[in-house]
């Protein structure tokens, strides 16, 4: 059998990295996985690796998106190379930059190291915060962009909308075949017991940490699903210079909720029951980081079309509430869910 390529994803450790590198090694690629500290590599190796095999083509680096060492490492041998590692914030921080700095700055390393290193094709993952939020309506696409200047624009939107049009501007100049994936919220199951804010979010929820919720909205997307879209971007001819949405159905807090609810009934009296009114965040916005995240989103239709991404890549993503019923499930089977 002919050996499949290398492919470097960077962010190996997280959520959407962890999920790219296993199924890139369930479908025979190498995988070169950075990390931004060499720690337990055993650890995130038996998270990924479904075979001995796998483990014999799965390599580790350390390259910190904060400094040029390492990544020229990272880079050299790969066919391809999927930029997953960007900060993804629990609130708001002090200084914006302590985000959009790594983010765009991080971004621009990896695509330089991969230029020197003559990869065929980089994948960026944006986010649908780089969409959402200009003058652009609701269902939005890839011809949208958020306006970084824009009242709606949260330092995590800025740092996903500038690292996402810095990558754009380096790949025109140096000629480097760029394709990006712009996910919508990422749920799912877990390949470990660590997990960001988007899942913490459901298990508040499950655990009985939020009685009433806001009347703001997400558009999901499965993990697996998420991966497949980089995967797919990677090799299809067609997505060259092009981004893509890759999020599902558009729900409110409370229909989030709801999913957990008709899933796991017993967990019902826990869930949120009712909405938190918009005065009372708009209230709170000034003293509270979490409020402030949201104000400018109260009651909006941030619905996206992923056609795109269907017509030209193949890409079938699962119902909304799939992704939302494995989240939920993963949290419990890995003893993260407080008995009822």
């Amino acid at each position: 059998m002919t050996e499949l390529p290398t492919v470097l994803v960077t962010g190996i450790g997280g959520f959407l990295g962890g999920h790219i590198a296993r199924q890139l090694l369930a479908g025979g690629y190498a995988v070169k996985g950075s990390l931004r500290r060499i720690g337990d590599t055993d650890r995130i190796a038996r998270q990924i690796c479904a075979t001995p095999a796998d483990r014999g083509r799965l390599r580790f680096v350390e390259a910190d998106l904060r400094a040029d060492a390492g990544w020229d490492e990272a880079a050299a041998g790969c066919r391809y190379a999927i930029h997953t590692a960007s900060p993804f914030p629990a609130g708001i921080p002090a200084d914006e930059n302590e985000l959009i700095g790594p983010a765009r700055d991080g971004a621009l390393r990896v695509l330089r190291a991969a230029q020197r290193a003559g990869v065929t094709r980089v994948v960026l993952t944006s986010s649908i915060a780089a969409t959402n939020h200009g003058s652009g309506v609701a269902p939005f696409t890839e011809e949208d962009w958020t306006d970084p200047a824009g009242q709606r624009a949260t330092p995590y939107y800025k740092s996903k909308t500038l690292a996402e049009r810095a990558a754009w501007a380096f790949a025109g100049e140096a000629k480097l075949d760029l394709a990006v994936i712009n996910p919508g919220i990422i749920f799912g199951p877990l390949l470990g017991q660590a997990f960001g804010t988007s899942v913490g979010l459901l298990l508040q929820m499950m655990n009985g940490g939020l009685k009433r919720v806001p009347r703001f909205g997400v558009a999901v997307v499965d993990v697996r699903d998420a991966a497949d879209a980089h995967i797919r971007a990677m090799t299809h001819p067609e997505a060259s210079g092009q981004r893509f949405i890759a999020a599902g159905e558009f729900l409110w807090m409370r229909d989030l909720a709801a999913v957990l609810a008709e899933a796991f009934p017993e967990r019902a009296a826990l869930l949120p029951s009712g909405d938190v009114p918009n005065w009372m965040i708009r209230l709170m916005a000034p003293f509270s980081a979490r409020s402030r995240m949201i104000v400018h989103e109260l009651d909006l239709d941030l619905s996206v079309s992923a056609a795109k991404a269907q017509r030209l890549l193949g890409w079938q993503p699962r119902p909304a509430h799939e992704a939302i019923r494995a989240t939920a499930q993963s949290l419990i089977d890995h003893g993260l869910v407080v008995t009822a």
